[in-house]
């Protein structure tokens, strides 16, 4: 007999603070700032919630301001949120410059922080069990060993309630010694998944194949995974079943704003059809049009659509005068 289910997706992993310039040029010219979040497990969580979906967030946060803003406004989404607090240290912090025009700079302030004292100790099993899928990424497990571990501890909890495991890749450099070492930790992933999102970079990464076509078949042949998406920017992306089926999708055209959160607007638009029962074509569709849209406006998931904003960009070149 199968357990009910809350939720839709549920996702784990680090939210923090975001601050941005808020014009073009170096930051070191003092320029003024604007304050909200980002994370790529909160985004897909919002992602799924605008599309009328029923997602939750897990991870853990400072008890400080940046961890009461980052509740407010995942709860204003509609995001329900299973959060831990940590007393010794605050919420980490991410900072965005735009040096040139249409080009973005990150910078993380998260080692040590609240977001890489995640362990298996503060997951909770039975919000798991009560999600129809769990949504994690390697950014968590780029953190360090606890979190890591706190991944694979989540990973037996749905697994044991007969959950599916969903898993972006969203390789961090910055958060590794080398890419061999983020490799094998990615791999030991991989294996125990049912889902695999990654960029083709990524893909090689973790095979070390460059062809896509053959990175989709090393993949599978690491685990149990169902479903290889390998998502190609502005080439749009592939899709592939382990019985055979396989979709490729040129990207949406459109004018970019801003790229960021785009790969989390993409998995979330899968996300949100997959839990739907929708099969190959109809998952790819939308999460290509996801990752288009996000790209027309600024922030990590202040651009993510709604059905209706999907719709507007579908229709092409409609009268742009609304009415």
């Amino acid at each position: 007999m199968s357990l009910p289910t809350l939720h839709d997706v549920l996702t784990l992993g680090e939210s923090l603070a975001l601050i941005t310039a808020a014009e073009n040029g170096k930051l070191r010219r003092g320029s003024a700032l604007e304050l909200s979040f980002g994370g790529a497990e909160s985004n897909v969580a919002i992602g799924v919630s605008r599309l009328g979906g029923n997602s939750a967030w897990m991870g853990r946060l400072g008890r400080d301001a940046i961890g009461e803003l980052i509740l407010r406004e995942l709860r204003a989404e509609c995001v329900t949120t299973y959060e831990s607090r940590d007393d010794e240290v605050p919420t980490a912090l991410m900072v965005k410059e735009r040096p040139f025009p249409g080009q973005s700079r990150l910078a993380y302030y998260r080692r040590g922080q609240a977001g890489s004292q995640l362990s298996p100790a503060a997951i909770d099993e039975q919000a798991i069990a009560s999600a129809q899928v769990l949504h994690i990424t390697g950014i968590t497990a780029g953190l360090g060993e606890v979190p890591t571990s706190a991944l694979h501890a989540a990973i037996d909890a749905a697994q044991a309630a007969g959950r599916t495991v969903s898993f972006d890749v969203n390789h961090r450099s910055t958060l590794w010694k080398s890419g061999e070492e983020a490799g094998a930790v990615y791999r030991e992933i991989a294996k125990r998944v049912n889902l695999i999102f990654a960029g083709e970079d990524e893909a090689e990464l973790l095979v070390g194949e460059t062809d896509v076509d053959r990175q989709i078949d090393a993949l599978f042949a690491l685990g149990e995974a169902s479903i290889v998406v390998i998502k190609l920017g502005d080439e749009g992306a592939v899709a592939a079943t382990r019985e055979g089926e396989r979709l490729r999708m040129p990207a949406t055209k459109i004018s970019v704003v801003d790229t960021v959160g785009a790969g989390d607007a993409f998995v979330a638009g899968w996300l949100a059809e997959h839990v739907q029962g929708k099969g190959l074509q109809e998952c790819l569709d939308t999460a290509v049009a996801c990752g288009a849209f996000a790209c027309t406006g600024l922030g990590d998931w202040e651009s993510l659509p709604t059905r209706d904003e999907l719709a507007w960009l579908n229709a092409g070149d409609a009268d742009p005068v609304m009415r």
